[in-house]
């Protein structure tokens, strides 16, 4: 599968932003999708995942609140609603896939979305 993340940009502190994950060439619906962000000098970390049918979900804790994860299995899409955003925030986010559960590695990629917050 395919992985095509947009929508990033610069936000103010207190602000939203809402990325959008595009996926082609495999079955959207066998696939939990991932968010995962890496911030400068940092390791990547996970963000958030949703299960196959939507009906599982989680977040990292310091997003929880603040952070949406949806997908829609008919249009092939998986979207990162973030409100309230911080400083912490400023990270290039990717979004990931795999058939199964995983921790730390999912097995596709798109390319990253940066996305700033200024304070």
């Amino acid at each position: 599968v395919q992985l095509q993340a947009f929508g990033g940009g610069l936000v103010q502190a207190g602000g939203s932003l809402r990325l959008s994950c595009a996926a082609s060439g495999g079955t959207f619906s066998s696939y939990v999708m991932y968010w995962f962000r890496q911030a400068p000098g940092k390791e990547r970390e996970f963000v958030a995942a949703i299960s196959w049918s939507g009906g599982r979900i989680n977040y990292t804790g310091s997003v929880k609140g603040r952070f949406t994860i949806s997908r829609d299995n008919a249009k092939n899409t998986v979207t990162l609603q973030m409100n309230s955003m911080n400083s912490e925030d400023t990270a290039v986010y990717y979004c990931a896939a795999d058939k199964k559960v995983v921790f730390g590695n999912p097995e596709f990629w798109g390319q990253g979305t940066q996305v700033t917050v200024s304070s």
